[in-house]
């Protein structure tokens, strides 16, 4: 799928900016000693400068994993790219020796991981991981990458900056490692910052607080972001664009307001109406039957047409294909247009 007729690339059936990064019909397998998780299965999104897109699913939809092929930090094996393509301002990382993504990592593309605790290094400061970043890429002085990084911490509202930078991870709350974390993503200013779940952990007020900073920040820098989550009320909030997965793969593309508005896929419909809402307060809250699949024994036809309440024998038959609707949106269902005009 081309950048030019990819559903993702377009908001409102405007003409599409161009895109800083695009993932293009990408598949990838978990391979194991007795089966092979089929992981993603024909990925496609893209997203511009200054741009929101929000990628949202249960967990083991394959949102995460995609982000991470996209950084280059799949353990392979047992990951196996089996085709297609991630291109960055046009270039193809997949085709792009080690080193060359090494390069573009933090100076081009950053991600800003879901446990902070975890993916910052807990013997060394705050201030040393965010400077070490300045003396090995910017070839910067001991004491200039240390004033870069407390420039980097105040940026990111961590008060009294210049003490904090001496602190270690441990010693920072959740919510100031996760603006630590967003430091150190954003330090060398890229052009895309893909964030996997970065408020999941922290309380509302926190998390209300850390996409504030997030979207101040991409304002400010015009980067494009990639938001992956499963929570309807940040996305709500901050996307632009929305893709839905599924099984390792993208049900439904559309804009934000359009989505919410009408959903066209059965699997966005059960997300949104297990959302906790203020007027159904006393009712039970609806969730969606089953669990995901086995993703080395997904079943035939479409893979939610096990946990479907729209669900007809063709389901389980015949793969539905991403199709474009009406208003430069997309979903994979046999009953898509029928869902538009309900």
């Amino acid at each position: 799928m081309s950048p030019t007729t990819d559903p993702a690339s377009r908001s409102d059936g405007d003409e599409a900016a161009p895109a800083l990064l695009e993932v293009d019909d990408l598949h990838l397998e978990f391979r194991g000693r007795s089966e092979t998780a089929h992981v993603l299965n024909g990925v496609s999104y893209s997203v511009a400068a200054g741009e929101t897109l929000a990628v949202l699913g249960e967990s083991g939809s394959g949102k995460s994993v995609t982000a991470q092929a996209v950084m280059g930090i799949v353990d392979m094996p047992p990951g196996v790219i089996t085709s297609g393509e991630i291109r960055l301002r046009g270039e193809n990382l997949l085709d792009a020796p080690e080193q060359r993504r090494r390069d573009l990592r933090g100076e081009t593309v950053a991600m800003i991981f879901q446990d902070a605790l975890s993916a910052l290094n807990p013997v060394y400061t705050v201030g040393f991981q965010i400077g070490e970043q300045f003396r090995l890429r910017r070839g910067m002085s001991w004491k200039d990458s240390r004033r870069r990084a407390v420039e980097m911490l105040d940026l990111v509202k961590i008060p009294n900056a210049a003490q904090r930078v001496k602190s270690y991870p441990h010693q920072f709350s959740g919510g100031m490692r996760q603006r630590a974390m967003i430091a150190m993503s954003l330090a060398l200013e890229p052009d895309v910052v893909i964030a996997d779940e970065p408020t999941t952990a922290l309380d509302v007020t926190v998390q209300a607080q850390i996409m504030d900073l997030l979207t101040e920040l991409q304002r400010e820098r015009n980067m494009g972001m990639v938001l992956i989550t499963h929570d309807l009320g940040v996305v709500a909030d901050v996307a632009d664009r929305i893709a839905v997965m599924y099984a390792g793969r993208i049900v439904e593309h559309a804009d934000v307001h359009s989505l919410f508005r009408q959903p066209c896929h059965p699997y966005t419909i059960s997300l949104m109406e297990s959302m906790p809402r203020l007027d159904l307060r006393g009712q039970d809250l609806k969730t969606i039957k089953g669990l995901p699949p086995n993703l080395a024994r997904i079943p035939p036809g479409c893979p939610f047409h096990p946990r479907c309440f729209r669900a007809e024998s063709v389901c389980s038959e015949v793969d539905p294909e991403l199709v474009t609707l009406p208003g430069g949106r997309s979903s994979a269902c046999h009953f898509a247009e029928e869902m538009m005009t309900r």
